[in-house]
């Protein structure tokens, strides 16, 4: 199944979906070394976001959010890929840098769990 969406970051990533309704704050939300969620309020605390196609509705927080997403990526614990409700700049602007492919306004339902492919060139996501 093939479902189209707007590109945001260029490339392509292959995971597991890790998906939470709550959006996430970078800066102090997620550990920029490992990839574990350390807000302790967020429902995906104590996760790894390492490797995953990561699925959230929005970013939030401070603009230094970009930077995490960077330093991830730099520290190879970035998600494989992100998928957003609605992008904001700051994950935009994190996803660019960081070479982190990303895409937003997707035309269907994703599955609850499985591995996806996001192509953040052509704005889609592949799954069986």
């Amino acid at each position: 199944m093939l479902l189209q969406g707007r590109s945001i970051a260029k490339g392509t990533g292959t995971g597991p979906l890790l998906i939470t309704d709550t959006p996430i704050s970078f800066l102090g939300g997620v550990d920029p070394k490992t990839g574990i969620v350390i807000d302790e309020s967020h429902p995906l605390f104590g996760k790894s976001i390492t490797g995953k196609v990561l699925v959230f509705p929005y970013g939030k927080g401070s603009t230094v959010g970009s930077y995490v997403l960077y330093a991830l990526a730099k520290n190879h614990a970035a998600p494989a890929a992100i998928i957003n409700t609605e992008c904001e700049t700051i994950i935009a602007t994190g996803a660019i840098i960081a070479e982190i492919p990303t895409i937003d306004r997707l035309n269907g339902v994703l599955p609850t769990n499985g591995v996806v492919t996001v192509d953040g060139t052509s704005g889609t996501v592949s799954f069986a």
